[in-house]
């Protein structure tokens, strides 16, 4: 019998050839399925990676829309701004503020008061702008740690959101030292209430980097040229006065309320 061209073939050889073609072809599809499985999981551990501190990776700011608040909401608005108050306030109290910075604690010493009070009676909305262009006053960015830790307990509950600031303020560290450590945000955060586990490793983490990079300079780029910046209405309040004196920025809630 012959395997040439024109010659009868071989059923026997036929056969084997065809077992080896077919070994070949199963062999070549489990390496082809290995190599996708491969890629798909390299490309899952680079996704989750560059996703990790990415601003689009961010924790769910957006979950803090509508919880209540003494009968209100706390939001977090699109300028990154932690929003609480009653929708139909008349009065929007926006600061822009950095946690490290002194003139800052000086305004909130002098007026947390004046604005809660404002806000429980449903006559203004806050919008508290943390960010973090003080890192080169310590040595371990706590601007920036400050304001993730912001979001970290904003996120969390804003309800107990303005208490939280109250301490964090007092609690400023000087400038030009190390800041205060992420075991020492989280304490300030557990005695204000936010004893969740998840708070903590947001902290830890430092979970919103880049969103608060990113909102800073776009806080920036607005025309922001310091901190405390103060607005009531869309109006900058310039006053030291106003800003600086005990329960000083009173009388402009209540002229803007129409009181």
């Amino acid at each position: 019998m012959s395997n040439k061209p024109g010659g009868k073939k071989n059923p026997l050889l036929a056969a084997e050839r065809a077992d080896r073609n077919r070994k070949i072809l199963i062999q070549v599809g489990v390496a082809v399925v290995l190599i996708g499985l491969i890629a798909a999981i390299g490309i899952g551990i680079a996704v989750k990676n560059s996703k990790k501190n990415d601003l689009g990776a961010t924790p769910s700011i957006a979950a803090t829309a509508a919880q209540l608040l003494n009968g209100g909401t706390a939001t977090i608005t699109d300028n990154g701004a932690i929003r609480i108050g009653k929708p139909d306030a008349k009065v929007t109290i926006r600061v822009v503020a950095d946690l490290q910075c002194p003139a800052c604690k000086a305004f909130e010493a002098a007026n947390s008061q004046v604005i809660k009070d404002a806000v429980d009676k449903g006559t203004a909305v806050v919008e508290y702008n943390v960010i973090s262009f003080l890192d080169k006053a310590s040595t371990t960015k706590y601007s920036s740690r400050a304001a993730n830790a912001s979001y970290c307990v904003a996120q969390t509950d804003p309800s107990k959101y303005l208490g939280w600031l109250t301490t964090m303020f007092e609690k400023q560290p000087a400038e030009g030292g190390t800041g205060l450590t992420d075991d020492q945000l989280i304490e300030i955060a557990t005695g204000a209430g936010y004893t969740d586990a998840s708070v903590a490793q947001c902290i830890k983490d430092n979970s919103y980097n880049k969103y608060i990079e990113a909102k800073t300079n776009d806080v920036l780029k607005s025309g922001i040229q310091s901190t405390p910046s103060v607005f009531v209405n869309g109006k900058q309040i310039q006053s030291s006065q106003e800003l600086m004196n005990l329960g000083g920025l009173a009388p402009a809630i209540a002229a803007a309320a129409g009181q």
